[in-house]
């Protein structure tokens, strides 16, 4: 799984509005940039950081640049793009990389489902011996030394869907929390107790219920640090839910 096409690189001067960047490219031109994240983006918008966009020559779109990759720090790249991380899974888990996964031949991506009127990320099925596999995909993009966090700013919604995927497992089928680790420099992922210590209880709760706990990191950099032009999860990432 890779980008369409090379990335353009650029200087970021600021966030803002959520949805907005100023980015400085070759030649000193600035450009505005789309930021697809809706979340806090915590230590993934140093000032003057290395950044690459996507772009898109559609006439229909507003802003040509897509905000796709940062360098947090020397050598450690993180994919912002939260539109990324579901296609990410779904490749590897088709692709048979997901060894926890294997098995299933159907795939649906949001599903409605649950009391709280969710949509599942993706709806694994036609499995010979196993109940279908409703699983949840987060972006891990929050790095303190060589630990990853999730959540990185208070969610509600992310809360909804750990109680959904324990419904899940109430009625018989099986329940993932999957975290694609668009961080280069995570070792590991914790939940983020000191950001939103209500998610943290409800990932253990889920958990002792038997609600499945994945995460795979993705292959962003080459061996030089800058990017490899992919988006493959390729390794596994331990979880550790210890308060």
């Amino acid at each position: 799984m890779k980008f369409d096409e090379p990335l353009l690189e650029g200087r970021l001067i600021r966030r803002y509005k959520r949805f907005l960047a100023d980015v400085r490219v070759p030649g000193g031109e600035e450009v505005v940039a789309h930021c697809p994240n809706t979340g806090s983006m915590l230590g993934c918008q140093p000032e003057n950081a290395r950044v690459w966009l996507s772009q898109s020559d559609n006439p229909k779109r507003k802003l040509r640049y897509t905000w796709e990759l940062v360098e947090t720090t020397p050598g450690v790249l993180a994919c912002v793009n939260t539109a990324r991380p579901n296609a990410q899974a779904r490749h590897a888990i088709e692709a048979g990389r997901v060894p926890e996964l294997l098995g299933y031949t159907a795939y649906r991506s949001e599903v409605r489902y649950g009391e709280e009127k969710s949509r599942i990320d993706l709806l694994l099925s036609g499995h010979p011996d196993r109940p279908d596999a409703w699983v949840e995909v987060k972006n891990v993009t929050l790095a303190e030394g060589a630990q990853g966090y999730f959540p990185d700013a208070v969610t509600e919604r992310g809360q909804k869907h750990l109680r959904e995927l324990m419904a899940q497992v109430a009625r018989g089928d099986r329940a993932v929390l999957f975290f694609v680790v668009n961080h280069t420099g995570i070792e590991e992922v914790r939940p983020a107790d000191h950001i939103d210590a209500r998610y943290g209880e409800l990932l253990r709760q889920a958990l002792a219920v038997g609600v499945e706990v994945l995460a795979y990191r993705a292959a962003l950099a080459g061996p030089d640090g800058n990017p490899s032009g992919r988006l493959d999860l390729t390794a596994p990432v331990p979880v550790n839910v210890e308060a």
